[in-house]
């Protein structure tokens, strides 16, 4: 008998990826004997295919707006395929649309119109994100949902020569969403406040924060650029905890073990999309500039992290 063709769709950010680690799991342990492919792009794909959750990552899930050429090539190859079932946790109108590509001979778990299996639950974009695709599984028949596995996500840090205790600061955000931004400044003075010297991760074009936060703590470490996603898990492993933003690293941080302060403004509300993970906190104010360096060292001394 033919094992099972599953599909499962989860196209970005990095946050909502690492969110995404549980469903990944109790979908696998759903379907044991499925062929499951990943339908995600090009940031995640080798993140996913060193995952013990899938037997093929398609990266090709967003083609641009303009690009008819990649657009037909996918809907040709999603057609071709022939799933049994469809797991749409990006459940987004890009990723509905595709249900008219995979055809409708597939079962299908989301929001898309016609779907055999949909989350069926008008109140469901004021759910927690993991609240949300737990209760869409379950509206798709699957009831249980194992702790992920995450001992294949590490990596070798020797090359960057970490101290043996240190805090992650995660200082920047989507270039595009400055208010998830709290100031440079602040995360400077926090960093001279804190009893360890930091880490700082982020993005390439995110240096100059931690250039400022090396100025206030010569000790700092600046990783901004040099990280791959399994470096990134691999120094949640390691570290004491992190203080960051709402972005993507501190999401993955928090799956990774680490525990954590994330800081929220006007961008992105904390009921929705705060990282539960390691016994994980968070802090918001509106405007986030308006958070103290005070409120911030009393959370961290608060939940025993330092």
């Amino acid at each position: 008998m033919k094992a099972p063709s599953i599909l499962v769709i989860k196209l970005a950010a990095l946050g909502d990826f690492a969110l995404a680690f549980g469903p990944f799991a109790a979908i696998r342990a759903h379907h044991p004997a499925a062929r499951i492919t990943l339908l995600t792009t090009p940031p995640f794909a080798p993140l996913a295919r060193l995952s013990p959750w899938f037997d093929e990552v398609w990266e090709d899930g967003r083609p641009a707006a303009r690009d008819l050429g990649g657009l037909l090539r996918l809907a040709g190859r999603l057609r071709a395929a022939r799933f049994d079932r469809v797991y749409d946790l990006q459940t987004s109108g890009r990723s509905s649309r595709y249900r008219l590509f995979v055809g409708a001979r597939a079962e299908w778990s989301g929001i898309a119109r016609g779907a055999s299996h949909p989350h069926a639950n008008p109140a469901r974009d004021s759910m927690h994100t993991i609240d949300r695709q737990r209760e869409q599984l379950e509206m798709a028949g699957i009831t249980q949902f194992p702790a992920p596995d995450l001992g294949w996500l590490d990596a070798d840090l020797t090359r960057f020569g970490l101290p043996e205790r240190f805090a992650v600061l995660v200082p920047g955000a989507a270039p595009s969403r400055p208010a998830k931004r709290w100031p440079m400044e602040r995360f400077a003075a926090l960093a001279a406040a804190l009893p360890l010297p930091s880490v700082v991760i982020g993005a390439r074009g995110e240096a100059p924060l931690a250039a400022a936060i090396r100025a206030a703590q010569p000790d700092a470490v600046d990783l901004t650029g040099r990280t791959a996603l399994t470096d990134i898990a691999a120094i949640a492993r390691r570290a004491v905890f992190a203080v960051g933003n709402d972005t993507g690293p501190m999401h993955l941080l928090a799956a990774c073990g680490c525990p954590g302060l994330t800081l929220f403004g006007a961008d992105s509300d904390p009921a929705l999309c705060a990282p539960r993970a390691s016994g994980g906190i968070h802090l918001r104010r509106i405007p986030l500039s308006a958070l103290t360096i005070e409120e911030v060292r009393d959370a961290i001394a608060a939940a025993g992290f330092a």
